[in-house]
């Protein structure tokens, strides 16, 4: 878990079933905008990987669990999970992070 004043960082590898592709896709990218409304949310992008056709990533910067905890709360992402219930080819694997060097934003995206 982060140090105190450090922020939360999430990396989930998501495995939709073929067939399920397009629409766990577009599901979410729907979250992006709500989710970085959210308090406490610094990211939240998701990643189709280039090596692996049909893999999909969500990276998440949060400032804490409780933060977390009130993403996993809106009803947009329910919406999200309880369909993940058809969708999925395998169990969400999630990854919590820490940061080893200062980065920001900015330095991120450059």
């Amino acid at each position: 878990m982060p140090e105190a004043g450090e922020h939360l960082h999430i990396f989930a590898t998501i495995r939709p079933k073929s067939e399920h592709f397009a629409e766990a896709k577009a599901a979410l990218e729907q979250l992006v905008a709500p989710t970085l409304a959210e308090p406490g949310c610094h990211l939240f992008t998701v990643l189709e990987n280039c090596d692996e056709p049909g893999l999909l990533h969500l990276f998440e910067i949060f400032d804490d669990e409780a933060a977390v905890a009130a993403h996993y709360a809106q009803d947009y992402t329910k919406a999200v999970f309880a369909s993940y219930q058809a969708w999925l080819a395998a169990p969400v694997e999630i990854q919590h992070l820490a940061t080893t060097s200062p980065i920001s934003a900015e330095q991120f995206f450059l």
